[in-house]
């Protein structure tokens, strides 16, 4: 466990790489432009990094498409695609401290977070796909006895991976393990606000030994995306983001080539706290289930429903919970909750407290961290009715929403009267009370006394509703960037 001091001085060290990566290579952009990469901790730049504009996307579309055509990788036997995502695996790991570094300086999270969270999930997902590929096989079923069919799995051609700056390495390998474990191949667009651990995982994978144009990555603005999602020789695009770009991505997709889009979009996650639960554990699960990640996370907990009769009780214990969750330094190992990832999503969140406390009851934060160069925001808690404007939108930030309910019934009424339906969690002592209410709240995520616990690659990740569609982790993921082909021989 380093110190901060020494945190400060591998970051005083690190040699930064802020190209795109195209063809096997670190390039600028054909217009030489730049955007401003910087540290939300404490406001300096970090970087000028190459912002890809309409022929750097042609470019690597053209590349991947060559790539896949050519069999370099599409073609490969899946024991030797998992070979070297093991090897790229192996070298993620060597290098995990130098990744958590660029993660927390990237993002404002705290380093702790990064390194155990963020960079070990990532290596453990490229492994588990790794190790999962040589295990698919096709079917062939039992049919007339004069036909013999074939049920085969195909990689589907050019993936477009386009991921949210909130867990950018992690969510990323949610994407592009899995597709290029398929045979893909795949181009990443990084959010603007967090590239870094991108752009330098692609240096990596070609050490590894993935063949260039197989895996490309292009910084750049909501623009890039935009591109790869209208673009005819894109095949797939697989996106974690808001519900208003899903849409939009959804749109390119029917306007060109009707390509496979998968969405992860947003969510407004209820944790419901029964007046039988154990309320200690429920108080400290609720708070770590907001406050993580500065709040910054699409199945944040943040409506939580409390049964009327143990409200007090509850909300003391909360107030409690949510004092290890003051914001701090960043690169210090026991930092719990960092900074806010740049100014508009600070002046979002900030805007959002504002309402809240003209349509709600604060109980207690609300204020921004003085002294700080950075945005930092204290954990927040309002108590309100289910129809206000905080307990309905997402706010993407350390607030949280309580809402006071009186029996099961009201419980899942509001829980489940909501535009999403990415996550939901249940705090009771009765098995009858979480089974019959896990059945009935329409989440992809129902978590019973605990709340986004377990990061296993066993388990599918996604959404009911305008939460998106298609599911990130598990073998579940596999069926997106593959193709299913039935073929029938007449004897």
């Amino acid at each position: 466990m380093r110190t901060k001091a020494e945190w400060q001085a591998m970051a005083a060290s690190l040699v930064i790489e802020s190209r795109a990566f195209i063809a096997g290579e670190y390039v600028t952009s054909q217009n030489s432009q730049t955007f401003t990469d910087i540290n939300p901790a404490t406001g300096e730049v970090l970087a000028q990094v190459v912002a890809c504009h309409e022929a750097d996307v042609a470019h690597a579309v053209q590349v991947a498409k060559q790539q896949f055509e050519a069999g370099c990788w599409s073609a490969l036997p899946a024991r030797e695609r998992k070979r070297i995502l093991l090897a790229w695996a192996a070298l993620l790991r060597e290098h995990a401290e130098e990744l958590a570094l660029l993660e927390t300086l990237d993002t404002g999270k705290p380093i702790g977070h990064a390194q155990a969270i963020d960079i070990n999930n990532t290596v453990y997902c490229v492994q588990w796909f790794a190790e999962a590929i040589d295990k698919i096989s096709g079917d062939v079923p039992d049919i007339a006895a004069n036909l013999h069919a074939v049920i085969s799995r195909e990689p589907m051609g050019v993936v477009a991976a386009i991921v949210p700056w909130n867990f950018p390495l992690m969510m990323a390998s949610w994407k592009f393990a899995p597709a290029l474990a398929a045979g893909n191949s795949v181009i990443l667009k990084p959010s603007e606000k967090s590239p870094l651990t991108a752009i330098r995982v692609a240096g990596l994978a070609k050490q590894a030994g993935i063949p260039d144009g197989v895996f490309q990555v292009l910084p750049g603005d909501g623009s890039v995306g935009a591109m790869l999602a209208q673009h005819m020789d894109v095949d797939c695009v697989t996106f974690t983001g808001s519900t208003a770009v899903g849409r939009k991505i959804a749109q390119a997709s029917a306007s060109s080539n009707l390509k496979r889009i998968w969405l992860e979009l947003g969510g407004k996650s209820a944790n419901i706290v029964m007046a039988d639960a154990d309320l200690q554990a429920a108080a400290e699960g609720v708070a770590a289930g907001v406050f993580f990640n500065q709040g910054e996370m699409c199945s944040a907990g943040s409506r939580v429903l409390v049964q009327r009769a143990v409200y007090p009780q509850f909300i003391d214990l909360l107030e409690h919970a949510a004092k290890a969750w003051q914001p701090a330094d960043p690169l210090e190992q026991n930092t719990l909750m960092g900074a806010i990832i740049d100014r508009s999503q600070f002046d979002k969140v900030m805007g959002y407290i504002a309402v809240g406390r003209e349509e709600a009851e604060l109980i207690f934060g609300g204020e921004a961290v003085s002294g700080t160069a950075g945005w930092f925001i204290q954990p927040t808690l309002f108590v309100s009715s289910p129809d206000t404007k905080i307990a309905r939108e997402e706010i993407f930030g350390p607030v949280c929403t309580v809402i006071l309910f009186d029996d099961e019934a009201q419980a899942l009424q509001i829980a489940n009267d909501s535009i999403y339906g990415l996550g939901a969690g249940i705090w009771t002592q009765n098995i009858g009370t979480a089974y019959r209410m896990s059945r009935k709240l329409r989440a992809g995520s129902v978590w019973i006394n605990c709340y986004e616990e377990s990061g296993d690659q066993n388990l599918p990740f996604g959404g009911y509703k305008q939460s998106g569609n298609g599911r990130d982790k598990s073998l579940h993921a596999l069926d997106k960037y593959m193709e299913i082909k039935t073929t029938l021989l007449k004897i």
